[in-house]
């Protein structure tokens, strides 16, 4: 290869490097500057301490209710005392609370357990702006608890006229100033590609699929997989709102043997197991989607076009615009179609039919090109934005 055929990676040369070192001061010193002259990227915050106290209600409680139901497993876990369980037949009056959506008549004998004591309810009451509590609501009694929170409240970007206990929010402002010198350092492609994109780039696909990975794992082996199979674990580990009735369902095991058999592509001699559970998924999704896609894809763009030609309102009064769009739908539906019927050579009046189809199939895919180009723009708009916005200020 000659000498002219070489082409150096960006930054390496030394009248390169020069440039980029140059470049990296300017870009500091005018960061710098707008910083003190623009107070770029400061967030200010109001902390507020807000105050909850508890309150207790005490029921005594003499109930029955059958020994599997939700009731018997709540009241266990609020710590009422199990008195016996034995068979018996409920009373009319504890239908309610024993029957659920189940009929339970008074001739009915299940098993039954028998809760005699003190059933205890607590809540949490929020104090007023001063920090005073309300009084107690009746039946309620006020505990010691005292719990207090602080909160924050996001001041608009730029604002002058800040209350004297509002604070700068270093981590919000850092944040702000990261997300700004990301921006301009993907913008920077725009001269070329350089060091500062690269490192860009770089920080956003390794954060993306850091986060989709972790996000993946939790809703689809945590949620979905292992709270069907170990709720009790869960329940310790990452759920611990699961409710208490949550049973382990064995149909789950199914989808842990494919799992299991999805690894095995990672051993030597084990890929080939990988191939049945990669086949099912491939199958079960394509089936899914097929259905999707059929209604989407054809059943409603078959129900698009066949409309009436003559459009008329509920007063069976005619209208105008919507008959020309059923018309010039059908018209153009029927100029593509021409234009893909090749049993019939292009001639004549075939031939000025389906070039008519192309003219369609050309706005078409113009108009789908052009909402891409849009979204594109949006996105652009959105960060400058932010940029002029929420960094500098100048908005």
């Amino acid at each position: 290869m000659s000498q002219h055929d070489t082409t150096h990676v960006p930054g390496t040369t030394g009248g390169g490097l020069i440039g980029w070192v140059v470049g990296l001061l300017v870009l500091v010193a005018g960061m710098v500057v707008a910083g003190f002259m623009l107070d770029a990227g400061q967030v200010w915050v109001v902390p507020e301490t807000q105050s909850y106290r508890m309150l207790e209600q005490v029921d005594q409680i003499d109930i029955w209710v059958p020994e599997d139901s939700p009731q018997a497993k709540s009241l266990d876990a609020q710590g009422v005392p199990l008195v016996q369980s034995v068979v018996r037949t409920l009373e009319p009056e504890s239908l309610e609370l024993a029957g659920g959506d189940k009929t339970i008549t008074s001739t009915t004998k299940v098993m039954s357990s028998h809760f005699v004591g003190a059933l205890v309810t607590d809540d949490w009451q929020k104090a007023d702006a001063s920090g005073l509590f309300e009084a107690a609501p009746s039946g309620w009694k006020v505990t010691d608890q005292i719990s207090e929170w602080e909160t924050v409240t996001q001041l608009p970007p730029g604002s002058v006229d800040r209350p004297a206990n509002a604070v700068m929010s270093w981590n919000r402002t850092i944040g702000v100033w990261l997300a700004a010198i990301l921006t301009l350092c993907i913008m920077s492609f725009l001269i070329g590609d350089n060091p500062f994109y690269k490192t860009a780039e770089a920080l956003v696909i390794g954060a993306s699929a850091a986060y989709w990975m972790v996000y993946s794992f939790y809703t689809g082996i945590v949620d979905k997989l292992l709270v069907n199979l170990w709720p009790g674990l869960v329940r310790g580990w990452t759920t611990p709102g699961l409710a208490d009735d949550w049973e382990w369902k064995w149909i789950y095991i199914i989808p842990l043997i494919l799992s299991i058999m999805l690894v095995c592509r990672l051993l030597p001699k084990g890929g080939w197991i990988a191939r049945w559970p990669l086949a099912f998924i491939i199958g079960a999704t394509a089936g899914f989607r097929l259905l999707a896609h059929l209604e989407s894809d054809f059943l409603l763009q078959i129900k698009g076009t066949i409309k009436p030609l003559w459009a008329v309102d509920t007063a069976d009064a005619f209208m105008f615009w919507p008959s020309i769009s059923a018309i010039v739908i059908l018209l153009s539906v029927l100029a593509c179609l021409v234009y893909f019927f090749f049993s019939m050579e292009h001639k004549g009046f075939v031939g000025k039919t389906a070039r008519g189809g192309i003219l369609v199939l050309m706005v078409t895919f113009g108009a789908a090109f052009g909402l891409t180009v849009m979204g594109r723009i949006t996105l652009l708009t959105e960060r400058f934005d932010f940029l002029f916005k929420d960094w500098l200020h100048l908005l």
